[in-house]
């Protein structure tokens, strides 16, 4: 019998712009850096829209991985919400080795969790 993990309410979120716009360069390096860390993917979507920009959005076993580009003012916001530490310091590692121009918003990852009223 399989037994049950019991997670703690605890998601460590990574959000960051880059100055990389174009769809298929983002879906193909992200979806790499996600099967590289070992990330279990569930599914990805993703949608151009009719005037300008795209949303992909990647369901994993471990949360969930977001892009949403601004061609317009040619930047695209990404981010990653893991409930596994590791992954999510293993993928952060990834983005700063590679040659994206990243501007981090706040501090690298942020550790939320449920207010201890």
């Amino acid at each position: 019998m399989e037994k049950t993990k019991i997670l703690a309410a605890k998601i460590h979120n990574l959000r960051f712009w880059v100055t990389e716009c174009d769809p298929m360069l983002l879906k193909v390096r992200f979806q790499n850096y996600l099967e590289e860390v070992g990330f279990v993917i569930l599914n990805c979507a993703d949608h151009h829209f009719p005037v300008q920009g795209y949303t992909a959005l990647w369901m994993l076993a471990e949360s969930h991985l977001a892009i949403h580009t601004f061609p317009d003012k040619g930047y695209a916001y990404i981010e990653l919400s893991s409930c596994n530490q590791s992954k999510s310091e293993h993928f952060k590692s990834l983005i700063e080795k590679s040659d994206l121009q990243v501007n981090w918003n706040g501090e690298g990852i942020e550790i939320c969790k449920p207010s201890e009223n």
